[in-house]
Parts: C-alpha cells; sequence; structure tokens
C-alpha cells in the first residue's frame, strides 16, 4: 500500500527538479542549437564520458562550432574553434573565468579556497599574484632545479636497469611516479618511494582523491536527487576522503612547525607559504585551510596532468618514427655531450 505515496513523491520530485530552474530564469535564455534531450535528464543519456572528444567533435560537425547540452539540471555549451575559444577565454574572459560548484570540487578545496576552483574575485586575484610572485619566479624555479635533475636521473636509471634486463617498462608509472615525486618533494619536501607502506598509502589516497575531484554526483546534476548520493554511499567515501586528507596535511603543517623539522622540508611550498601566514606579508589573511587548499591544487593538478601530456606525447611520437627520430637529432644538437639540461 506504500507503493501510491512514494510514487506520487517521486513524480513531484521529477517534476520540481525540471521546473525550478526554468522558474528562475529572467526571460528567455537563447542557448546554440543541440541535440534534442529527454526530459528531465536532458542529454545524460547521450554523453559519452569514455570518448568525450570524439562525441563533441561528431556533435560539432552537425551542429556547428558552438553547440549546447542539457546534463540534468545543467547546461552545457561546447565550442570547438580558435575563434570561438579565443572569444570565451580573451575577450568575454570574465563572464567564463570561473568554474561550476560541483560538491567533491568544493568540499576537497575546503569551499573554493584554492586557486584552481575558486570564483573570481578578489581573493582569488590576490592569491594568484602571491603564487605568481612566490612560486613561479624564475628563482624559484631554479631553486627546485636539484630536485628535478635528481628525479629524472633515478628515472633514466630504473629504465635503463629494466632495459638491460628485457623487463617491460610501464611508461605511464614511470612518469606518473616521476611527477608525484618531484611535486611532493617541492611542495613538502617528503619523497615517498612507492615500494614502500607509506609510498603505498600516499598514491591511494591520491588516487581516491583524484576520483572524488572527478566523480559524478547526482546532486550536481539533480539538486533535488541529493539523498541518492547519501544512499549511494557516495557522500561518506568523500568525507572519509576529506578527512584523510585533512589529516595528512595536519601532520605536514605540524612537521613544519617543528624547529627541527627535517632539512628537506626548508624552502618548499609549505614552509613558505606558513613563513608568509607569520611575517602578515601578504594583502590577504592567509589561514590555514588556504594553505591545505593550496597544496590539494600542487597534489592533484601538478602530478597527474603532467604525466598524461608527457604519456601522451611519447604515445604520438611512438607512433610517428620520423617525428621521433627529428626530435631526438634537435635534443642531441641542442644539449651536445651534457649529462642533465632542462
Amino acid at each position: 500500500m506504500m507503493f501510491f505515496p512514494l510514487s506520487v513523491a517521486l513524480v513531484i520530485i521529477i517534476i520540481l527538479t525540471f521546473l525550478i530552474p526554468k522558474a528562475k530564469r529572467n526571460g528567455k535564455c537563447i542557448l546554440p542549437p543541440g541535440p534534442l534531450g529527454l526530459p528531465f535528464i536532458g542529454n545524460l543519456h547521450q554523453y559519452d564520458s569514455l570518448i568525450p572528444h570524439l562525441y563533441f567533435w561528431k556533435l560539432s560537425r552537425k551542429y556547428g562550432k558552438i553547440f549546447s547540452l542539457k546534463l540534468g539540471s545543467s547546461t552545457m555549451v561546447v565550442v570547438s574553434s580558435a575563434n570561438l575559444a579565443k572569444e570565451v577565454t580573451q575577450i568575454q574572459d570574465l563572464a567564463f573565468c570561473s568554474r561550476p560548484s560541483l560538491l567533491g570540487q568544493q568540499k576537497l578545496s575546503y569551499n573554493g579556497q584554492d586557486i584552481g576552483l575558486s570564483p573570481y574575485n578578489d581573493y582569488w586575484r590576490e592569491l594568484r599574484k602571491i603564487c605568481v610572485v612566490h612560486l613561479f619566479s624564475l628563482k624559484k624555479v631554479q631553486y627546485f632545479s636539484p630536485i628535478r635533475e635528481d628525479e629524472v636521473s633515478r628515472m633514466i636509471k630504473k629504465i635503463s636497469q629494466q632495459a638491460a634486463t628485457s623487463q617491460i617498462t610501464n611508461l605511464s608509472n614511470i612518469v606518473i611516479s616521476l611527477t608525484t615525486t618531484i611535486i611532493c618533494r617541492i611542495a613538502f619536501g617528503v619523497r615517498y618511494d612507492e615500494e614502500t607502506p607509506e609510498g603505498r598509502k600516499f598514491n591511494v589516497l591520491l588516487k581516491v582523491t583524484e576520483e572524488m575531484l572527478a566523480g559524478f554526483f547526482v546532486s550536481d546534476y539533480f539538486p533535488l536527487l541529493g539523498w541518492i548520493d547519501k544512499l549511494s554511499g557516495k557522500i561518506n567515501k568523500l568525507e572519509k576522503n576529506f578527512k584523510d586528507l585533512d589529516e595528512f596535511y595536519e601532520g605536514l603543517i605540524e612537521q613544519h612547525l617543528n624547529p627541527d623539522m627535517p632539512k628537506s622540508m626548508e624552502g618548499d611550498i609549505i614552509d613558505l607559504f606558513l613563513r608568509l601566514k607569520k611575517e602578515k606579508s601578504t594583502p590577504i589573511d592567509l589561514t590555514l585551510e588556504n594553505i591545505k587548499a593550496i597544496i590539494m591544487n600542487m597534489l592533484v593538478g601538478g602530478t597527474d596532468t603532467s604525466a598524461a601530456a608527457v604519456v601522451w606525447a611519447m604515445t604520438a611520437l611512438i607512433s610517428k618514427p620520423n617525428a621521433m627520430k627529428k626530435v631526438q637529432a634537435e635534443i642531441r644538437e641542442m644539449v651536445g655531450k651534457k649529462v642533465r639540461s632542462e
């Protein structure tokens, strides 16, 4: 007998979820053309999350260089030409520069207190200035050069050992390990060996974090159905990941506040931000949550994306031997007999 009222409640929720976004609009919203979607879910059933670039390319051939999709209650506009990309990223930059507020990203960035997920505002502008002056300056890049050289040497040695014993080399794993280790040493002065318990624990933490940041939460697309995230266990998993990350950050910060901290931590990014916080030498009052959110940016933004770029570049070169030979010749010409060169 409970079936009827539950069915009615579900229908009401679906109707409200579909109608409320329309009621909030002021006037008519003219969108670019796009594929016809279904009520409530829009184009979610058509979206190919495994190869989105090919999916978008096919749509651009049918609907033009700018088209729109409906993903639940959210609208996505896709541009696929150089001129439109310039319009979005340069001419209309202020209208498009803020990212959408997604549950996983907001939670792990302490409600957008980082530089990657913060909305465009005074806080973001000041934080960007701090990063440009103190993190991305030529002096700081040169300061961390020995770390990069050391890790690249370790990687080359490992590849050479595997080649000498005819082992299979997994380039993806090696490059991910390289970028992760470099970021860890630069950001908080710690080197995690992937073969140690601490290294394996850190890699699991990083993997779950990436999963939560890029994961699908029903409430991001159907706000009134957020209870599904709780029933599915996604909220509990997100909360646990946030707790584990926060404890990880706290441990690093405590080590850096210790007068007897390891020498490897002197001058790293956490040390820099803690010093700026103590000296109050920035226009914004840095908090520990700000610093934790920035650490998250360093970990996620500096590891997987950098590794993916290298792996795809190598994949493209391997598939084109002539291009590979040309690149090798140019490198030998520029580097000469130097053992190391950036």
